[in-house]
């Protein structure tokens, strides 16, 4: 997949500076906006387009006019509902705890995460693994640049270490018991149709799926559990012996493996 950078429609030569040095740094090719559409340059160039702008990174995958960008997204009123001491599923089947260690797998844009480096504190650790080059520049970017004066948000965004690698790596390399939770929401098996932000989100993911290779180097790593988040019909659930915790009103469920 070819990746173009490029800035937005009428950039000053500060975003200029900024792109080249994006570019340089991600090994992409940079490329004058000249007031070009969108839809002209992947038309032109047949590349997906990342976009340098005034207050945060666009990416559009060819063939595509819609953006990808950072958000805290749905972490955003999860972290209020903590503030308020109310439940979150993620936090509930993670077991997680103040000061606790949670290696989010497949970090994506990062939601779960945040939630979770909310939750630990910041005596905890929270580390995300992302294959994507592209999204890992945009998430750890987007971490760092993210507008907010809600401070257990903000706290919660610079608390999370983003980690350009797979998790087949990653795991491997890692001592016994290095985190006390680790978490998987693989790209699911079963697309849930009416989701517009998996139809974008589909350029980018990484469709690596788990294997019973990977769950045991999860249990070697983890302190607590192993924790899945997958589609309602998926039968990783019983093939690598997860619990799973059933959600009448959602479309994906939990499972865990707890460590004994």
């Amino acid at each position: 997949m070819t990746v173009i950078v490029t800035t937005c429609l009428r950039p000053n030569t500060v975003l200029e500076d900024r792109a080249l040095q994006i570019s340089e740094q991600l090994k992409l090719q940079y490329i004058e906006r000249e007031k070009v559409s969108i839809d002209k340059l992947h038309e032109k160039l047949q590349a997906s387009i990342l976009v340098v702008g005034k207050n945060r990174l666009e990416y559009f995958p060819i063939g595509y006019q819609e953006p990808i960008f950072f958000h805290p997204s749905s972490a955003m009123f999860r972290v209020k509902r903590l503030v308020r001491e109310e439940k979150d599923p993620l936090i509930e089947v993670c077991k997680l705890e103040k000061g606790d260690s949670f290696l989010d797998c497949t970090l994506g844009l990062c939601s779960d995460s945040i939630v979770a480096a909310y939750h630990v504190g910041e005596k905890g650790h929270v580390v995300g693994l992302e294959v994507n080059q592209i999204l890992s520049h945009i998430v750890k970017t987007g971490l760092k640049t993210w507008d907010t004066t809600y401070s257990p948000l903000l706290d919660a965004l610079n608390r999370i270490e983003v980690i350009n690698t797979s998790f087949h790596e990653y795991l491997s390399n890692l001592p016994d018991q290095s985190f006390d939770c680790v978490y998987f929401d693989p790209m699911f098996e079963h697309t849930i149709e009416e989701s517009e932000s998996m139809r974008k989100w589909e350029r980018l993911a990484d469709y690596s799926t788990i294997d019973e290779r990977v769950v045991r180097e999860a249990c070697r790593v983890a302190k607590k559990r192993v924790v899945l988040k997958a589609h309602y019909r998926s039968h990783w659930f019983e093939e690598f012996g997860f619990t799973r915790l059933p959600r009448k009103s959602a479309k994906f469920h939990f499972g865990f493996i707890e460590k004994k």
